[in-house]
């Protein structure tokens, strides 16, 4: 136990030091707050909207595959250097970790968590074969705006044209 006490009373100067300076600092600092200091800054650009208020939770979890990819390099590489001494033991390991870790990785594919863009709505077939129809022409279906007091220049009807 004697070989532990210069570790336990390192880490208690340690934490008491911390205490003591964060109120120190607390006691002693100037507490002048403005909505300048308040303020976000970055890079000397003035923010022209609001933070967003938390990340998408698919941020997260895309973090958490790139550290399972970590993890999973971190122990096929030593099953990779010492494949013979390991023997059929080690190669049924790495195999179900890769399995469990796969299937993690194509649940998270499945559920759209790689998919950062701006949602795309499909749309089904037969929504687009009633669109298009001999009764829809480019007269009936786009609706023209300022065209009031306008001459029609459209050759199948006679100019509206006020008599001068």
């Amino acid at each position: 136990m004697g070989q532990y006490l210069p570790i336990v009373v390192l880490m208690a100067l340690g934490i008491v030091f911390g205490v003591l300076s964060f109120l120190a600092s607390k006691l002693l600092g100037p507490s002048r707050p403005s909505a300048a200091k308040e303020a976000p800054y970055e890079c000397g650009i003035v923010p022209t909207r609001e933070p967003p208020e938390r990340f998408p939770v698919s941020f997260y979890i895309v973090a958490m595959l790139f550290i399972m990819f970590d993890i999973e390099i971190i122990f096929v590489y030593p099953y990779a250097v010492s494949r013979g001494e390991l023997g059929y033991y080690g190669f049924w390991a790495v195999l179900i970790f890769s399995v469990i870790f796969f299937l993690t990785f194509v649940y998270e594919v499945a559920r759209g968590g790689l998919d950062w863009g701006p949602l795309q709505k499909y749309r089904s077939l037969s929504a687009e074969a009633k669109m298009v129809t001999p009764e829809r022409t480019l007269t009936s279906t786009v609706r023209r705006v300022g065209t009031e007091g306008r001459l029609d220049e459209s050759p199948d009807h006679e100019s509206t044209a006020p008599a001068a």
